[in-house]
């Protein structure tokens, strides 16, 4: 089979180019990326050189690069992880968020059935879903809670799974929407929190910290996301909405200190700086349909998996380095134009 895989030259589409062409030798994967600020060429160097691997420039939002790679390959699967995904970001500009996350999603959904392709995959997040008392432990998120996003970020996840869903409904379209909760290993953009602490404990810089620090997130390993997905993608019923998460439940400040230990740092460096707009408190998952369903469990344990993360950022200062010089952007600029 050959799949469409947008955003692969980001963090979790990355992370699956690198594990599911090792796995799949027999299948053809064709990365699609607009490489943006958070879309990394060099993410997909230990892939490029794969003979069952192909890396096209191109945006969701624009049509003519979505027809040219539907007309360049014959592509049975498509996998969408291509999206604006910072909520501080959302905030500064809604509307980029709507652009790629809402019309984005719409232009290349209506291209890929338009070609009779067998499955499309919208990868989604647990935000759609807005956000749980801190006080009520015993609540999660399960595929039938309303949708109540909190952030233009949020909200643009959520209006596309909304069309995802409509061309299931209208069009009897092969879809299927997995919405999963916060994800940390190699290769994120250091924006995020986890390699964001990384990257300052180590230079000895300020770790800022929203608010009180109390927010709770579920934490998954990004290879156990993209193991759910190959399993959603390969097993799963049209129309189907799957949660996967990590039932690793932790609060920021928690998350931050098991850091600084992890690198033998002080907690002096923390601080605490004021709360992002709306910020939610708790996201929890229910991933119990996908487990029901389809068999899929977490592989990793958090406390494994996030030393072996801090581990990976420690080993890999080149790769950080020039996102922080901007020498990546440069090298895409080369090579691939602005």
């Amino acid at each position: 089979m050959v799949f469409l895989i947008t955003g692969a030259a980001g963090f979790i589409g990355g992370n699956y180019c690198h594990i599911m062409t090792k796995k799949y030798p027999n299948d053809m994967f064709i990365g699609f990326d607009a490489l943006t600020y958070a879309g990394n060429i060099k993410t997909l160097a230990p892939v490029m050189e794969r003979d069952n691997f192909r890396f096209v420039k191109g945006d969701i939002y624009s049509k003519e690069d979505v027809k040219e790679v539907f007309d360049n390959y014959k592509i049975d699967i498509v996998i969408n992880f291509a999206a604006e995904s910072h909520v501080d970001r959302s905030l500064d500009n809604p509307l980029l968020f709507v652009k790629t996350n809402v019309d984005g999603v719409a232009l290349l959904l209506s291209e890929a059935l338009q070609r009779g392709v067998k499955r499309f995959h919208q990868v989604s997040t647990d935000e759609v879903y807005g956000d749980l008392p801190l006080n009520r432990p015993d609540l999660l998120f399960n595929e039938d809670c309303p949708l109540k996003a909190s952030s233009p970020y949020s909200a643009s996840k959520a209006s596309a799974d909304l069309i995802v869903m409509s061309y299931y409904r209208s069009f009897n379209a092969p879809v299927t929407i997995s919405r999963c909760s916060n994800n940390y290993g190699p290769y994120q953009f250091p924006e995020k929190l986890i390699p964001l602490m990384i990257k300052n404990a180590r230079s000895g810089k300020k770790l800022p910290v929203y608010g009180d620090g109390l927010n709770v997130r579920d934490w998954l390993y990004v290879a156990d996301h993209c193991t759910a997905i190959d399993t959603i993608v390969r097993n799963s019923e049209n129309g189907k909405i799957y949660n996967i998460g990590g039932n690793s439940e932790k609060n920021n400040i928690t998350i931050v200190k098991t850091i600084l230990n992890i690198l033998g740092k002080g907690e002096d460096l923390i601080e605490f700086v004021a709360d992002r707009k709306g910020h939610d408190r708790r996201y929890a998952i229910d991933a119990s349909k996908i487990k029901s369903e389809l068999g899929w469990e977490r592989e990793y344990k958090f406390d494994d998996a996030i030393k072996a993360t801090v581990e990976w950022y420690v080993k890999n200062d080149k790769w950080l380095s020039e996102i922080e010089s901007g020498e990546y952007l440069r090298f895409m600029r080369s090579h691939y134009g602005e």
